[in-house]
């Protein structure tokens, strides 16, 4: 990889500031994140320069960009622990986990309203049955009966 030059590393340096502030204000692109790699994408700059380097002889040397990579990240880091997320995905994400705790505290509302409703409804038909077998077992016991009469079912509507 070719060496680039101070003047043309200050200037990298440059862009990778602003967009390390475009990106913490939380403008972002969409399908952007609030990362090492979006803020390369941002600055116009290699994503490799934010990584430490290993010469011939494996001696390990900083990147050329990694002290901005670990202040963005202490500047991330330091958002989220107050509260301010810039990562609308982090943000959606944070939003969906609320959701779904709410959901599933109503599913388990409406399971137990079910349960009780089903309950319910079983000892209602289990009076509605005792209540008809009853009925019927008056009526046998009536019909069996020699001195009740039963009464015509309707027409008149009293004496007259």
């Amino acid at each position: 990889m070719a060496r680039i030059s101070e003047e043309m590393k200050q200037h990298n340096e440059q862009a990778i500031r602003a967009a390390m502030d475009r990106l913490l204000r939380g403008e972002l692109r969409p399908g952007g994140r609030c990362d090492l790699k979006t803020l390369a994408a941002e600055a116009g700059v290699s994503r490799t320069g934010f990584y430490p380097k290993k010469d011939r002889a494996g001696k390990e040397r900083p990147g050329p960009y990694q002290h901005l990579a670990e202040e963005f990240e202490r500047r991330v880091r330091a958002k989220q622990e107050a509260g301010e997320i810039t990562d609308p995905r982090d943000a959606q994400i944070s939003r969906l986990k609320g959701e779904v705790s709410d959901l599933r505290t109503r599913v388990a509302q409406r399971n137990d309203t079910i349960a009780e409703l089903t309950e319910f409804r079983t000892r209602a038909v289990s009076q509605l049955a005792a209540q008809h077998a009853e009925i019927q077992r008056l009526r046998k016991a009536l019909d069996g009966a020699g001195n009740v009469r039963t009464l015509p079912l309707g027409g008149r509507s009293g004496p007259g």
